[in-house]
């Protein structure tokens, strides 16, 4: 490959991966052309972009963006997109379940590794990272719930009391009236 072509792709890269902070790396062992269809259609209705690039100018991108990747040997599928790291892990990991339904069977793809937010995880750690409303969430949760308990609290001895009073209201012992 000449240089000039080398270039022309490395900065199709860099445009295509401008900004783009997670991603997943996969390596295809024995991908044909169903598979690959299949792969590629169900990640693109998901919103997710894959592309297969040579390893040598995903470590050129990747650390032109400050993050060290080491992607090995062999051909690189680089996927990226979705909402969200979760998001992105899910739908590759459903994708890679769906095309190896029986676990006899060889793999058609491996996964390398993945990349949240510019850190180095692997594809099962990437689908459990809790996307932003759910992290919100999670902290308007912990914030609230001993606010919620405390208010339990101050309430429920002034309701039985309120009960209390009431019920002998009833029951006719009220105050004497002035007569």
């Amino acid at each position: 490959m000449s240089k000039k072509i080398k270039e022309l792709e490395l900065n199709d890269l860099r445009k295509a991966l401008k900004g783009v902070r997670d991603c997943v790396l996969l390596q295809p062992l024995k991908l044909d052309s169903a598979a690959d269809y299949t792969l590629r259609k169900q990640l693109r209705d998901k919103k997710i972009r894959v592309k297969m690039v040579k390893n040598t100018l995903v470590k050129k991108v990747f650390a032109e963006n400050g993050v060290t990747v080491d992607p090995g040997s062999g051909p690189t599928l680089l996927c990226w997109g979705a909402d969200s790291p979760k998001a992105l892990g899910t739908a590759v990991k459903d994708v890679l379940k769906a095309l190896r339904p029986d676990p006899k069977l060889p793999e058609k793809v491996k996964e390398k590794t993945g990349v949240a937010d510019g850190t180095l995880v692997s594809l099962e750690e990437l689908s459990k990272i809790p996307t932003k409303q759910e992290a919100i969430g999670g902290i308007v949760a912990a914030i609230l719930g001993p606010g919620a308990q405390l208010a339990a609290a101050l309430a429920g001895p002034g309701g039985s009391l309120a009960g209390v009073l009431k019920a002998i209201e009833d029951k006719g012992g009220g105050a004497p009236t002035a007569g």
